[in-house]
């Protein structure tokens, strides 16, 4: 297997869940689909191990989107960009970060939403009710490193090119054309972080219009996969999704939560894995081969 790169750092990435996402995701014969892209943790590792014929992006943010079109068809563009915004902080990084933020808001420009990225405090995105973005920098660090970046993006180039397409859409707009020879990967806005003065998202997701897109995608006989709520500690987080939908949940070890540990509690993260009846019927093609749901509970 190719090494993963990683050029959009994003809090909340898959990146580190990779493996074991991929586990649970059926061969396909044509693509994978992404309907909320963000970093593409999962897209990127599918196409290092060579996984799927295609891959298709979409995100409700128009400027990421934006951002994987240039890493597919200009990824020179966008490293170089990267690097003049990367250098003009040197002088003043505080002055130089809010002046690329003011300049993102006013214009959507996806290089300068590239290095926000990089600067913000803990890759986390914030979005006001007006649908501007106004995170904080982190003011220990300078972000990546162009060279880094450079390497990052190209070798985001190197697995995407040539069989990958990007989408500024609605979730619902990219699944439209899916078959049952497709698969998707959802990982959409958690309850409870997509609404309220500081979103991390620039739109948020009600849950039953989630829930309403996966009886459809059901009836239609497309196989997914979903990321959505779980718990640390003893505190969960979202409302169940209904039983009706009949969803394999899988339970994943996400690591020791930060946040926790900051306020010297040590509790764990555990995010759920939600398997779609069409996804549990077809064979698993990444590490041990799934006989049953009950073995499926008990992989982690």
């Amino acid at each position: 297997m190719r090494r993963v790169p990683h050029p959009i750092p994003y809090q909340g990435s898959k990146r580190r869940l990779a493996a074991r996402i991929l586990s649970f995701l059926p061969a396909a014969p044509r693509r994978l689909i992404e309907p909320f892209a963000g970093s593409a943790a999962i897209t990127l590792a599918a196409a290092a191990r060579n996984a799927f014929a295609g891959y298709l992006l979409g995100d409700a943010l128009g400027p990421l989107a934006e951002v994987w079109r240039l890493i597919i068809a200009k990824p020179h563009r966008l490293a170089e960009g990267y690097e003049r915004l990367w250098r003009t902080q040197l002088k003043d990084a505080r002055a130089a970060y809010d002046e690329a933020r003011c300049q993102f808001n006013a214009t959507g420009d996806p290089v300068v939403l590239l290095y926000l990225l990089a600067r913000c405090v803990k890759g986390s995105v914030r979005f006001n009710a007006q649908g501007e973005f106004n995170q904080s920098p982190d003011n220990r660090r300078l972000g990546m490193r162009p060279d880094v970046m450079r390497r990052e993006i190209h070798g985001a180039h190197s697995l995407l090119s040539g069989r990958t397409e990007a989408r500024a859409a609605d979730f619902r707009d990219t699944l439209a054309g899916a078959t049952p020879h497709d698969v998707v990967y959802l990982d959409p806005p958690y309850q409870g972080i997509s609404d309220g003065r500081d979103s991390r998202y620039v739109k948020g997701l009600p849950v039953d219009e989630l829930v309403d897109e996966l009886h459809r995608l059901n009836g239609r006989g497309i196989p997914y996969v979903l990321s959505y709520d779980g718990w640390c500690g003893d505190r969960a987080y979202g409302r169940q999704l209904p039983p009706d939908l009949q969803l394999l949940k899988v339970a994943l070890h996400a690591g020791r939560s930060t946040q926790s540990t900051l306020t010297g509690r040590a509790e764990d993260t555990i995010e759920s894995l939600y398997v779609s009846p069409a996804a549990q019927a077809a064979l698993c093609r990444f590490g041990p081969v799934a006989q049953n749901a009950q073995q499926l509970r008990l992989r982690v």
